[in-house]
């Protein structure tokens, strides 16, 4: 009797312990948005950038057209990209395209949203709403927190310098 008790204690312990990352993914109809995160902001650092990944399990493709924070000024979703040893930075115009099936990461050096006008310092270890409009699935806020200055993401390997070691998406 007293093993079948712990059985089911211990099932029960496992039931309600979710790891970080499970409690830090969001999800919106067929979207599931894993860890949400942008850096710590240096000094007087006016502009930041979130990140995270977007799974579409539909059989649709979807479009992440807008972002919204009460922490900045402007949000824009941008793409980073190196051509001919020159970096540019530019707004990613209509939106990101979702891929049905596919996966699409926002990280360093690729795609992110942009947070321009930076009302406060962003501090490791706190969190702050970021509100994301689909063209399809609707609106939906997650909880964006703040990782250290250097963080490269949940994915990155050690010596990978941009931190994307799965699928960045382009825009279309």
């Amino acid at each position: 009797m007293r093993s079948m008790l712990s059985l089911a204690f211990a099932g029960l312990f496992a039931l309600f312990s979710v790891s970080p990352v499970l409690a830090h993914d969001f999800k919106l109809g067929e979207l599931e948005i894993g860890h949400p995160w942008s850096r710590a902001t240096p000094g007087q650092a006016r502009t930041g950038a979130g990140y995270m990944t977007i799974t579409n399990t539909g059989t649709a493709a979807d479009r992440l057209v807008k972002a919204e924070t009460p922490v900045s000024g402007t949000v824009e979703l941008h793409l980073m990209a190196v051509k001919d040893g020159v970096m540019t930075m530019r707004e990613v115009e209509g939106g990101i395209e979702i891929p049905a099936g596919e996966t699409v990461t926002l990280a360093p050096g690729g795609l992110h949203v942009m947070m321009m006008g930076l009302k406060s310092k962003l501090v490791e270890g706190e969190t702050f709403p970021l509100t994301l409009t689909f063209e399809k699935a609707g609106t939906v806020t997650v909880e964006i927190k703040v990782e250290a200055i250097g963080y490269m993401g949940p994915d990155a390997k050690k010596g990978d310098a941009h931190g994307m070691s799965g699928h960045t998406g382009m825009a279309h």
